[in-house]
């Protein structure tokens, strides 16, 4: 199914898998419309779009602000009567603490962007969404949403959550034409573990030693492949991982210097 001219709507597009994923489907010939909490660095993105093209749109967005998802949607609404592909990419971990020393400005930060934001995005999106047009939800999920590991209660939680709620619209929608699909990332390369550890880059590139793990560019190609699939075509749920993963406690490691 051709992306051309279709309207994508993309949360967190500000950088990683969001920002990449912009850049993707700019070349694919879709009009992007961009949303994310830094503005600065989100019109960059935009502008990057438009090099290649395409017609973007960017404007600020706080998926774990009601009002923010509200005047985001009232935006886009200006813009275009219709989104034909939605990707909820906004969330991320924040520290690695288990449940005993976790804090709660962590854990909140967690559930308003991953679970709670998707949810809103997406219930502000729907009356926008084309029906019987192979238009499609995308929303960014994780192996942790499959397997939970320790310091990662509430991240696996959240991620698992996601599953269901990807579930339970998959069911709701059905017969509307709209598609409803989960991307569930292993270990990426992105600024992923630099939020989680709070800007600690040494803790942060740690977690990469040794490994050759997915690229954001790797995230957004896959994007691209779901979202152009034909219309009677749905990827319920597709779990990517580099070769040096093979599950998420086993990771190959390559020798420092080897």
């Amino acid at each position: 199914m051709t992306l051309k001219s279709q309207w994508i709507l993309i949360t967190g597009a500000s950088s990683g898998f969001g920002a990449a994923a912009a850049v993707a489907f700019a070349r694919s010939g879709a009009n992007l419309i961009l949303g994310a909490r830094r503005i600065d660095r989100l019109e960059k993105v935009a502008q990057s779009c438009r090099d290649l093209g395409a017609s973007a749109h960017s404007h600020s967005l706080d998926v774990a602000s009601s009002q923010s998802v509200i005047t985001f949607a009232s935006w886009i609404s200006k813009i275009t009567p219709r989104v034909h592909v939605l990707i909820n990419n906004a969330g991320g971990a924040h520290g690695l603490d288990t449940v005993a020393t976790g804090k709660d400005s962590d854990w909140e930060a967690m559930v308003q962007s991953n679970f709670l934001g998707l949810l809103r995005v997406t219930r502000a999106i729907l009356p926008l969404l084309s029906h019987h047009s192979g238009s499609s939800i995308v929303n960014i999920g994780s192996i942790a949403g499959h397997t939970a590991y320790e310091g990662g209660a509430v991240y696996c939680g959240v991620k698992s959550a996601e599953r269901s709620v990807t579930q339970a619209l998959r069911l709701e929608l059905s017969g509307t034409g709209i598609r409803v699909c989960s991307l569930d990332p292993g270990m990426a390369l992105s600024e992923f573990s630099s939020v989680r550890f709070k800007g600690d880059e040494i803790r942060a590139s740690a977690v990469y030693q040794g490994v050759e793990p997915l690229t954001s560019e790797d995230i957004a190609e896959t994007l691209v492949w779901m979202a152009s699939r034909p219309a009677h075509v749905n990827i319920d749920e597709l779990v990517i991982k580099p070769t040096d993963q093979a599950a998420i406690h086993k990771v190959y490691r390559r020798p420092v210097g080897g």
